[in-house]
Parts: structure tokens; sequence; C-alpha cells
């Protein structure tokens, strides 16, 4: 319980910073809490195993947290089904692109096979990232470093694309980052407003469901990339 007591005040500490910047992206809670939390357990000398030993309560309510969400998402159901056909196009197109774009740029700087099957489900949230990646033989602790990565550069970045494409539909711009940036887009997602917060929990449970279908059947030809 300690662990998870330090936890949250970390969480706390960077959502205090978050609010007194005015929201400013590079100030993401979860992206100061990961900094501080690293910190602690280099200078104490605290192993992962040990850590995360602590932290199991915190691990468990993973899963409540993420069934929580369909709430919001019951009040915008009108919407969901007027556009389900968006939806689902947009949910295909963005879970191929993250999957294949991943792989591929992996492959072009000499990434090895596991790594390439690890890199494969880092848009899906971590515990199906890393079911995912055990099943096809990658390695699931590198997929959860590269699922936290993805979703802290989303949080960061996602803003900005939007922006820059004149992308203003609080709907869309909700569905692109649940897609892409998985749980912690999200969380990013309803601190803008809840609509938007809403679509990207849609977004980032169906992009899991997909995404774990896709990879094993992509997972041939990602291991055939390595051989050419």
């Amino acid at each position: 319980m300690i662990a998870t007591s330090r936890e949250i005040w970390v969480y706390l500490a960077g959502d205090w910073l978050f609010r007194k910047s005015g929201q400013r992206a590079i100030f993401n809670p979860v992206l100061i809490a990961i900094v501080i939390l690293v910190s602690i357990l280099l200078a104490t000398g605290t192993s992962y195993a040990t850590y995360f030993a602590g932290a199991q309560f915190v691990h468990f309510l993973l899963g409540p947290a993420t069934v929580a969400l369909a709430i919001p998402l019951y009040t915008q159901f009108k919407r969901v089904r007027a556009m389900l056909l968006p939806v689902l196009a947009g949910l295909l197109a963005g879970s191929l692109t993250a999957i294949v774009s991943a792989v591929l740029i992996g492959w072009l700087f000499g990434a090895s096979q596991s790594t390439l099957l690890s890199l494969a489900p880092k848009s899906v949230t971590t515990p199906i990232a890393m079911g995912i990646t055990e099943r096809i033989g990658g390695i699931p602790s590198l997929t959860a470093v590269l699922v936290i990565v993805t979703g802290i550069l989303g949080a960061l970045g996602a803003r900005y694309v939007f922006d820059a494409m004149k992308l203003r539909d609080p709907a869309i711009r909700g569905f692109a980052i649940g897609v892409a940036a998985h749980g912690i887009g999200t969380a990013r997602a309803f601190q803008v407003n809840e609509q938007s917060g809403a679509f990207a929990a849609l977004a980032m449970g169906l992009n899991g469901a997909l995404t774990a279908l896709l990879v094993p059947v992509l997972a041939p030809w990602i291991s055939q990339l390595v051989a050419r």
C-alpha cells in the first residue's frame, strides 16, 4: 500500500502542476508522475518487481476504471449511432496504420523480430497490448514501455496535429486520439470536454479488440520482414 500511496501523491503533484500551467500539454500529469516515480525508484535502488508488487491495487483499478468509461459514452450514444459508418471506417484505418507504420519504421531502423512484434500493438491499452505481444512471441515488458511512450506522445502532440489539419469536431478529435494513444490519450480528451472523452473511450475499446484480432494475423508478415 506504500507504493500505491506514492503513486497517488505523485500523480496529484503532476495534476497540480498541470493546472497551474494553464493545462499545457507538456505538463501532462501522467508524464510528470512517471518522471518522479522513476527518479524515486532509481534513487532508492528499488527493483521494478518490488515496486510492482506494492502497486497491485492501482493495477487492479485499471479494469473498473475502463468499464466506467461506458458512462460518458452512453450519454453520447445518439451521435455514435449516427456516425456508425465513419466510426468503423476510421477505426479500421487507424488500427492498421498504427500497426503497420510502427513495424515498418522499426524494420527500417534494423529492429529485431522480437522488437517488431513488440511494436505492433503499441497503440492499445497496456494489459491488452502485453497479452497480444506474449501470444505472438514478442517482449511484453518492452511493449509496456512502448505503450506508455505512445500514449504520452499522443497526449502531448495530438492537439497540434488536429489544429494543423483544421479538425475542430470534438468527436473526431476524441476518436482519433483514442485510436492512436489509448488510455493516456483518452484521459487527455476528457480534460478537453466530455464529448471528446466519450469518443476517445469508444475508440480505445474498439481498437483494443480489433488490434487483438489483426496483430496475430499480421504476425507472420512481420516475421518475414526480418528474413528479407
